[in-house]
């Protein structure tokens, strides 16, 4: 949000607070109204999202800590919230790297880029993505294609804290090894 409200800044040389009180002034009451008022002035992409937000609210998702972000991931499938605990702990050992909550997925990034993403796909089964571009899917390697932010070319479906084995853990560090 910060890089967006920069940008707003550099694009129209106004802050945040200015084209708030802008579009409060307008008397405006509905999105689409507000959307095409700031498109009318050349506010488009994330700066008019971001402004829309501000005036009708952000969504839950948005505010939300990342510890309620992944919370509710695994609200509905507690059994693989074990598992997700044991491949973020294997993945924090490895060196410099960062977990990223969103709604349904955790990346997980290291000081280039994100290296592996987690996913509860469905009550039984915790997808870890694996950006490793070399790789073809064979064996545990399954294809990645709507894993995450699709960064990763394979995966590997968890059911159990007992599947994040050595196997997995030596491809999570070779895809960080591979995206340093």
């Amino acid at each position: 949000m910060t890089g967006i409200a920069e940008r707003l800044r550099a694009t129209t040389g106004e802050d945040v607070a200015t084209w708030n009180e802008r579009v409060r002034g307008t008397g405006l009451g509905s999105e689409p109204e507000v959307r095409a008022w700031l498109a009318e002035r050349g506010i488009t992409g994330y700066a008019q999202m971001m402004l829309v937000m501000e005036r009708f609210g952000y969504p839950d998702f948005l505010t939300a800590s990342a510890d309620d972000l992944i919370d509710a991931q695994y609200a509905d499938r507690p059994a693989l919230r074990p598992v997700f605990d044991a491949v973020v702990s294997a993945a924090l050992g490895l060196g410099e790297m960062h977990v990223q909550a969103r709604k349904g997925y955790v990346p997980m990034v290291g000081p280039r880029r994100t290296f592996a993403v987690l996913q509860a796909s469905t009550r039984s089964r915790l997808d870890l993505g694996l950006r490793l571009d070399h790789r073809e899917p064979v064996g545990r390697l399954l294809p990645a294609r709507s894993v995450g932010n699709r960064d990763c070319a394979v995966r590997i479906a968890l059911g159990s804290v007992e599947d994040v084995d050595e196997e997995v853990l030596a491809l999570l560090a070779e895809a960080y090894r591979e995206n340093l």
